[in-house]
């Protein structure tokens, strides 16, 4: 039985704690001894987007030491495993301590797929779901394929959501744009975060998305702070809490056969 550590984001910590817990309940499910460190801060991130590398160093150093005891470490943000593999080199020296630590440290659906090989999920959805891809994720991660690289097509999210009974999905024009967050640039561009937002928002209510959802709640925070001030909001899930079992608010199921409701 894998023993991992459970990462949990600053912005999931504060504001949308069930996402954390339906972290902890898939992985559960999944035959993980899951614990999660009290003394775990912030991955350091928003410090180093914002080019405040120095406040960022003892941050790495702190969440290496704590995540020591375990095989894996598993975050829902992609955003801040990248950070992890791709970025704490530019902080720290380069040692077999955080090589280890680069190549134990895994964002949710790359674990499950990846790690656990775990290739369905049992359970119910029957709404069509716009998947939104995170930056960091797609392009740092290779959680999917991005549309301007050639090869074989792959999207780890979708290959765990399609297992769901009666789920379908939203096939969008620009399928892994930018939603504009980028952490402190939609505090810095505020006007053009938005619009940016507002872009991805539209190409999902054109494509027929009924529950938004992705695998950072830092993107999908921004998207939703857009989406409450449209006059018929969908709901927004983090990917969690739909693997868990979570079902959305506000909208009643359809059978996807018949078009009753179910």
């Amino acid at each position: 039985m894998p023993r991992v550590g459970l990462f949990i984001p600053c912005y999931i910590d504060q504001f949308y704690p069930d996402v954390g817990l339906a972290t902890l309940e898939v992985l559960e499910q999944h035959g993980c001894e899951v614990d999660y460190p009290a003394a775990q801060t912030c991955c350091g991130q928003p410090m180093a987007n914002t080019g405040c590398t120095d406040a960022a160093v003892p941050l790495a150093e702190r969440m290496i030491n704590v995540f020591a005891p375990y095989d894996y470490v598993v975050a829902p943000s992609g955003s801040c495993v990248a950070m992890v593999r791709e970025h704490y080199t530019d902080l720290l020296p380069l040692t077999n301590k955080l090589q280890e630590f680069q190549a134990k440290t895994f964002e949710l659906c790359e674990f499950l797929t990846d790690v656990l090989k775990v290739d369905s999920i049992s359970g119910s959805f029957p709404y069509k779901v716009g998947v939104h891809q995170s930056c960091h994720g797609l392009r740092e991660l290779r959680l999917a394929r991005s549309s301007e690289t050639v090869g074989d097509d792959f999207d780890k999210a979708r290959q765990l959501l399609k297992s769901l009974d009666g789920i379908s999905f939203a096939e969008l024009t620009r399928t892994d744009e930018c939603c504009g967050f980028g952490g402190t640039f939609a505090v810095h561009e505020e006007a053009v975060s938005c619009m940016m937002g507002r872009d991805r928002l539209a190409d999902h209510r054109a494509a027929g998305t009924e529950v938004l959802t992705a695998g950072d709640m830092s993107c999908l925070m921004h998207l939703n702070g857009l989406n409450q001030r449209h006059a018929q909001p969908f709901p927004v899930m983090h990917i969690a809490q739909i693997l868990a079992g979570r079902q959305p608010e506000g909208i009643t199921p359809v059978n996807s056969t018949d078009g009753s409701v179910a």
